[in-house]
């Protein structure tokens, strides 16, 4: 694999961004590499600036599900730039999104459009609090939220306690108002909730996506539901990741939960900055102008990106019912060959896996919540994640995230990835 251009790249990237990057896991660093510089994309594949090819299960992170650069996909955003980039005022696309984000989520009564994932859950958090008048926010270990000051914590001596922030820059005084239980773990609430009256609200991604895919387990997300309606606490599902991800009206729709919000993103775009946060009427009218919470933003309903989404749902919700069983037969089929390939090598290896959507870990045991994915072994990852890499195929930079299929991934690019496992897990059973 060529690396040259790349690495001049990385170098020069250095020298006016920190780290070279600008998120953090595209640094390489957890896997002490340095990140390849892409120049295009197109369908399933990824080509670098050193002419490498790479099929993509990042997929921009899970915002791209059609596959990179759709050719209508194309078509329609040029048509939208020629009518202007951003107007700072209504436009009827955006009335077009929201009723149809509504008409599929039938949790979302009202909706709001912001720029990001980040700036939806933090909208959703400030709402929370307005409308209930409290300050707590119970998350959960392992779920990733974005880059919000009260959701940078991780547990501290106790499941009960207060948070500890996670990050240099978060105040103590804010983050003590969030504490932090286990997810699959409905006991570790109810803690929570006995020694506090003060929770405003439970956020959980339904699907975790940021330790790497884990499911819920049956009645959890129903026992968390029930929890929070006795308690009077506001559920907020984070679906920016599982939202049109792994079924049209997200996973609220495939486990049967009727969440107060919910928080949307990435796929809603159709790979441009986007995110929206939506719920019950009588908690979104809290919102300003109707209301006394306050929450803005220049580029929200941005008519070029909210245009680019109206394109991506219509295509995901008027094929007939198959979009959902391909993304589901491509998942399964690469989840199946890689678990046996590991296996036949004896390398400990066992995925989780939901419809477009999966992560590998390198464990003995079920990987169920975050302490059992914080088990797996990250020096087989690393290995991993190099050799394939230089097989042409392209998974994330980090044990803790997740892999995901595009339309556009057909039967000789899975079997390509297989064929690269068969000699990648080869190679790491001889050495163990």
């Amino acid at each position: 694999m060529r690396k040259n251009r790349s690495n001049q790249y990385c170098e020069e990237a250095g020298r006016f961004i920190p780290g070279g990057v600008n998120s953090p896991v595209r640094a390489f660093m957890s896997v002490h590499d340095q990140p390849f510089f892409v120049k295009r994309a197109k369908g399933s594949r990824l080509y670098d600036v050193d002419g490498n090819a790479f099929i993509d299960y990042v997929a921009s992170w899970g915002a791209i599900i059609l596959g990179h650069a759709d050719e209508g996909l194309i078509a329609g955003v040029a048509e939208a730039l020629r009518d202007g980039t951003s107007y700072g005022a209504c436009h009827p696309y955006e009335i077009e999104l929201a009723r149809l984000i509504t008409e599929t989520f039938p949790s979302i009564e009202r909706l709001r459009l912001t720029t990001s994932g980040t700036e939806a859950t933090m909208s959703a958090l400030r709402l929370a609090r307005g409308y209930t008048g409290r300050n707590g926010v119970v998350k959960f270990r392992g779920c990733y939220h974005g880059h919000v000051d009260s959701l940078l914590v991780k547990a501290g001596s106790g499941l009960a306690t207060f948070g500890i922030p996670d990050s240099a820059g978060v105040p103590a005084d804010l983050a003590k108002h969030t504490y932090v239980a286990d997810f699959n773990r409905l006991d570790t609430v109810e803690s929570i909730m006995e020694g506090s009256d003060d929770i405003a609200c439970v956020i959980v991604e339904p699907i975790m996506g940021n330790m790497g895919v884990i499911l819920p387990e049956e009645g959890f997300l129903k026992g968390l539901e029930a929890l929070c309606r006795k308690r009077g606490v506001l559920l907020i599902f984070d679906e920016v990741i599982s939202g049109f991800r792994v079924a049209f009206g997200g996973a609220q729709h495939i486990y049967g939960i009727d969440p107060d919000m919910t928080c949307l993103g990435k796929i809603i775009g159709g790979g441009f900055p986007i995110g929206a946060f939506g719920g019950k009427r009588r908690i979104m009218e809290r919102l300003a102008p109707l209301g006394d919470v306050y929450q803005a933003g220049t580029l929200s309903g941005n008519p070029v990106a909210v245009r680019a989404g109206l394109y991506v749902l219509g295509i995901l919700g008027n094929a007939s019912g198959e979009v959902y069983p391909r993304l589901e037969r491509a998942g399964q089929t690469l989840s199946k060959e890689m678990v046996s390939i590991a296996g036949r090598y004896g390398v400990p290896y066992r995925v989780n896996s939901t419809t477009g959507m999966f992560t590998g870990f390198f464990s003995e045991t079920p990987v169920t919540d975050y302490d059992s994915a914080a088990a797996s072994d990250r020096v087989l990852y690393e290995r991993f994640f190099k050799a394939m890499l230089d097989e042409g195929v392209f998974f994330a930079p980090s044990q803790f995230e997740a892999s995901f299929v595009t339309l556009t991934l057909d039967q000789a690019e899975i079997e390509r990835t297989v064929a690269a496992c068969e000699k990648v897990f080869r190679s790491i059973g001889s050495v163990r």
